[in-house]
């Protein structure tokens, strides 16, 4: 008999808000998807409009919906992932935010981290949380938002307003206003949960400044989070499963056993390596992390976040028109030999990991009266495969040598770039059939708190390989290359004036 149910995974991104509708079997019935406005009210300064990031989730959500339901299917249930770290502050009363978002990419915080770092206090927040002193992190954004909202922080005090990542937000508006919670993996991102507690850490709100009052309750990552109002969807559904999107594109690539890796190519770029169950305190400024919680279970990560990706090729794009679409990058990058000399360091928010420098910006170099619009778009995408490579030194530093690479992502469809990645990691990249994995993790999440499956061995089990990319560039070319990288990036990170 075939089975009909189905569960719809909203993934709500930094550039657009998707929603998938997932068969049983993890094949895909139904997609939608809208882009929305970036917002970028200073240098450095990354923002959303709430209400964009809502209304283009709630558009694509009752399109998935109506899609599974034309396909002759029954959605069970929902899931949700999303931009991490991402900061929204809203009236309870209303649900309407009372300042944009903050994304995830946002530098304006660097000197309160600066000046945190300066008093001491990164050791205590790293052994507490696994994370860093980074504007990237929730926690200053939160602060920073009820500082410069007029009226807000005494409005907190007096339980009038409500702090989430866009999980959070988006659960709000989905229960019509009745539920306020989160899951473990986003929790851990904000720099206010402990890792190995799980819950809000006081000694944390302290330092940051920031009231228990605003925060959300933390529930599992396969958990019952509540259900649709109807006037909201036309339906009433069960939310059971929410995570982080890298955490869930860990659980969609089956990264369930200690050493599985897989990087993530969108917006951003993100590796990470399942540890088991315990954190690993990286020497090599790496974050310890979560990768999921079910059924009261802790499963630990070590990651490596990049911030600027897949956003290299929009900045060609929107920035430069040289582009009219990012598929174009692959026939470019094939079109030449090499980039001709030209490396891009695409610092335009700063350097993430390993590196952690905010103050960093985007630079270029190489460049002849001989560069075109090809060698800029190959330097892009090898950009990319670099940074990767950045992040690996790094674990292997920390003792850890992965020996394959799951990839997904916008980005995993460029056979070239994937070829590249594989070329300059010295290992081989696996790319699944299904690379909408952050949505497919988050169903996942879903199905299992559902019944649908039984175990992660189920969802394991429905993983098929598409293609696998093996090394072939020589050593002493992958040396040079890279040498070259290192030269460029060492050159991003000198301070002018």
């Amino acid at each position: 008999m075939v089975d009909t149910r189905a569960v719809v995974a909203i993934d709500q991104g930094t550039t657009s808000s998707r929603a998938i509708a997932f068969r049983a079997d993890g094949s895909i019935a139904a997609v939608a998807q809208r882009e929305f406005r970036q917002i970028f009210p200073a240098s450095g300064w990354v923002e959303h409009d709430p209400e964009d990031i809502w209304s283009t989730t709630l558009a694509v959500t009752r399109q998935a919906i109506d899609g599974a339901i034309a396909a002759g299917l029954e959605v069970k249930a929902l899931g949700i992932t999303n931009q991490r770290e991402t900061t929204i502050v809203w009236d309870r009363a209303t649900g309407r935010a009372i300042h944009n978002a903050i994304v995830w990419q946002d530098r304006r915080t660097a000197g309160v981290c600066g000046r945190l770092r300066d008093d001491g206090l990164e050791d205590l927040v790293t052994d507490r949380t696994g994370l860093l002193l980074d504007p990237y992190f929730s926690a200053t954004k939160v602060a920073w938002i009820l500082d410069h909202v007029d009226g807000a922080r005494d409005r907190a005090a007096r339980g009038e307003l409500a702090f989430g990542t866009v999980d959070s937000f988006l659960m709000w508006r989905l229960t019509g206003g009745r539920v306020h919670v989160t899951d473990a993996t986003n929790a851990s991102r904000t720099n206010l949960c402990g890792l190995l507690s799980g819950e809000w850490d006081d000694e944390m709100l302290a330092i940051f400044q920031v009231p228990r009052s605003v925060l959300p309750e933390i529930r599992d990552c396969a958990a019952d989070f509540g259900e649709t109002d109807p006037s909201v969807l036309g339906y009433r559904l069960p939310v059971l499963g929410i995570a982080g999107d890298q955490q869930a594109a860990a659980v969609g690539q089956a990264c369930f056993r200690p050493g599985d890796i897989k990087s993530t190519y969108g917006t951003g770029c993100f590796v990470i390596l399942n540890t088991g169950d315990a954190p690993v305190r990286s020497l090599n400024r790496l974050l310890g992390t979560l990768c999921y919680r079910i059924d009261g279970k802790s499963t630990y990560a070590l990651e490596g976040a990049i911030f600027v990706s897949g956003a290299a090729v929009q900045w060609l794009r929107d920035g430069l028109g040289m582009i009219e679409n990012a598929a174009e990058t692959e026939a470019l990058a094939r079109s030449v030999e090499d980039t001709g000399g030209v490396y891009l360091v695409p610092a335009f928010t700063g350097l993430g990991a390993p590196f952690w420098d905010p103050e960093a910006r985007g630079a270029m170099f190489g460049l002849t009266r001989d560069t075109g619009r090809a060698h800029l778009a190959r330097a892009a995408l090898e950009a990319v495969a670099y940074q990767t490579r950045d992040l690996f030194r790094a674990m292997a530093e920390d003792g850890v040598k992965p020996g394959t690479l799951r990839v997904d992502g916008g980005m995993a469809a460029n056979n070239w770039l994937m070829q590249f990645l594989a070329d300059v990691l010295a290992i081989p990249v696996e790319r699944p059939t299904v690379t909408e994995t952050t949505a497919l993790g988050a169903a996942a999440l879903a199905a299992l708190q559902a019944g649908i499956y039984g175990s992660l061995d189920e969802v394991a089990a429905a993983w098929t390989l598409d293609r696998r990319f093996e090394p072939a560039m020589p050593p002493a070319t992958r040396r040079r290359l890279l040498s070259g990288w290192d030269a460029a990036v060492a050159r991003t990170r000198i301070r002018i004036g």
